[in-house]
């Protein structure tokens, strides 16, 4: 079946990839992961499991640091699991954040919670006999791990503006409806990990399908002007459009995605493309119209080239839309003005228009501890004991302690900083993240949350030299180039290559628009440094006025701006 329109076909023809054959196979995603919980032969899964999994919220980690010493010993790897809580939007009570922090100090190798970019948090180091007291905690407060991972619409982003509060409730609402309208249907989680018996029915996926869908999937909602989900990330993104305060419906962008392969230039980062105006009854429809169209039309032969970002390159943009607009049963409307004119969180006190207060946290790399002199997760613990609003995770990797009255932000903001939650922070931090990276993500290349620190230290100085130290460029690290720490978002991105070397990407901009491009492949710190050393020097004299870094370099002919990401991401 091809298109008139466009030479690419609708459906790629050719033999699946494995992947295909496993979920197919899998029993919808039960495969033998029942069994796998009884042997006590290893501390792994086996087979399709240690992929099945996946789709339960966890990945099998090991730590490499020790990798060789127990192989030297004769001993498998230590595998424990990465487990990633489901959290539309972020949100979550402070008795939920209690359980989810004793839990951590009591069943997990590192005892530490990992606030992600995805506005959720993440166990690391659960080994395999508390993997299932795992999920039956989080469900028993309300929480569930499913479909955090693998080819499912993951966690749903939204907006995490505490300011506009009726305007963000509604935003929030729609995020969670549409996690849920799009959560795969199969009983294999409760069965597995609740310990629910078996419906006698037969199982269906009406909307993702019996092999779920080609590659991973990203939704967000996006409250502008704050575009503090990156929403170019991402597959599908509901951009609020609002009237006097309300919510009256959204602009519908597709396609989405940063991930790449090195050397491979089938594979690209891209931004998601406007589709149009809808009214807010008909977003559960074309949602699950856009992810249908592409579980239909995704490549199924070559999950490099499966991201919903290939298959609009492929069949064409409009062909999509109308497909879109076919299977929804609308036709969008011209899409309705919007700017974004910030991308990070808003940190300390804001007070939001219900006279309430929020109290936005900065935690580095999102990794909450208690570190010699700053007891961070006991402080959030100590905080939530007392707090009657809500914890509002961000999508970058902080925390907002939400809704609290104008009588208990002395007490609250007295427990923040006894325990080190409101130390000072350079605007450079701020705006600087990583991915997790060594020592557990087995797809690590280089370091970049054990990175970050240091390196940021040495940038704020470089900037101090040329009079911009009270500036900030948008930084982000990632150990490998899938993504996860959105440097191909940034002013300035590090992608992992090797130990200790990284590709050097520039030309983002603040808001998270524009993709940036290599300018140095496989270097060392010092020879980024260097290069930036010489470019923040170019910045602090010759910008314009308000021009950020990553606007600088395309003006200045540093690097060229990407125009078309499927032909020239990689000149």
């Amino acid at each position: 079946m091809t298109n008139e329109k466009h030479p690419g076909p609708l459906v790629v023809e050719g033999k699946l990839s494995d992947a295909e054959r496993l979920k197919k196979q899998s029993n919808y995603l039960r495969g033998t992961i029942t069994e796998d919980l009884d042997d006590g032969l290893t501390g792994g899964f086996n087979g399709d499991n240690f992929l099945l999994i996946r789709f339960h919220g966890m990945y099998q980690q090991d730590d490499r640091d020790i990798r060789a010493e127990r192989a030297e010993q004769k001993l498998e790897p230590r595998h424990a699991m990465m487990l990633r809580c489901r959290l539309p939007g972020g949100i979550m009570t402070p008795e939920q954040w209690l359980s989810v922090d004793k839990f951590a100090q009591e069943h997990t190798i590192y005892g530490s919670i990992r606030l992600t970019n995805r506005q959720t948090f993440q166990y690391h180091g659960l080994l395999k006999g508390d993997v299932k007291p795992a999920h039956q905690m989080l469900h028993a407060v309300g929480l569930d791990a499913l479909a955090t991972a693998n080819d499912v619409n993951r966690n749903v982003l939204c907006s995490s503006n505490p300011v506009e509060s009726e305007l963000h409730q509604e935003a929030y609402d729609w995020a969670k409806k549409l996690s849920e309208h799009l959560l795969p249907k199969t009983r294999a989680y409760a069965e597995i990990w609740l310990d629910q018996e078996k419906v006698a029915t037969t199982d269906e996926e009406p909307i993702l399908g019996e092999t779920y869908l080609p590659r991973k999937f990203k939704t967000t909602v996006v409250v502008p002007p704050h575009n503090d989900v990156d929403l170019h990330a991402n597959d599908m993104n509901f951009i609020a459009i609002a009237e006097n305060g309300k919510l009256i419906g959204f602009n519908l962008l597709v396609g989405g995605g940063l991930s790449i392969e090195h050397g491979n230039k089938a594979t690209y980062a891209r931004t998601a493309s406007e589709f149009g105006y809808l009214s807010l009854d008909k977003t559960l429809a074309v949602a699950e119209a856009v992810v249908t169209t592409q579980r239909d039309w995704g490549n199924r032969t070559d999950r490099k080239n499966a991201k919903t970002k290939y298959t609009l390159e492929r069949v064409g943009v409009e062909t999509f839309k109308e497909e879109v607009e076919r299977r929804a049963g609308i036709k969008f409307e011209p899409i309705r003005p919007y700017e974004f004119t910030t991308r990070g969180d808003r940190f300390g006190w804001v007070k939001g228009i219900d006279e309430k207060w929020h109290l936005t946290l900065f935690i580095e790399n999102g990794r909450l501890l208690d570190y010699p002199g700053r007891p961070l997760k006991t402080g959030l613990a100590e905080i939530a004991k007392i707090h009657q609003g809500d914890f509002r995770l961000t999508a970058n990797q902080n925390l907002i302690v939400a809704g609290v009255p104008e009588a208990e932000k002395p007490r609250i903001e007295a427990l923040a900083r006894e325990h080190g939650l409101m130390e000072s922070v350079t605007a450079q931090r701020e705006n600087s993240m990583a991915c997790v990276a060594f020592p557990t993500c087995p797809l690590a290349m280089a370091e970049a949350e054990r990175f970050l620190p240091a390196f940021v230290t040495r940038v704020e100085e470089t900037m101090h030299r040329h009079g911009v130290g009270d500036e900030h460029i948008v930084l982000r690290v990632t150990g490998c180039p899938n993504g996860c720490g959105r440097a191909l978002l940034a002013e300035v991105g590090l992608v992992g290559k090797a130990p200790g070397r990284y590709n050097l990407y520039l030309g983002g901009n603040r808001i998270g628009t524009r993709i940036p491009r290599m300018y140095r492949e496989n270097i060392t710190e010092d020879e980024i440094l260097s290069h930036l050393d010489e470019l923040l020097g170019r910045w602090a004299l010759e910008r314009e006025a308000d021009e950020g870094f990553g606007d600088f370099t395309v003006r200045a002919g540093v690097v060229e701006p990407v125009r078309d990401p499927a032909r020239d991401f990689w000149q």
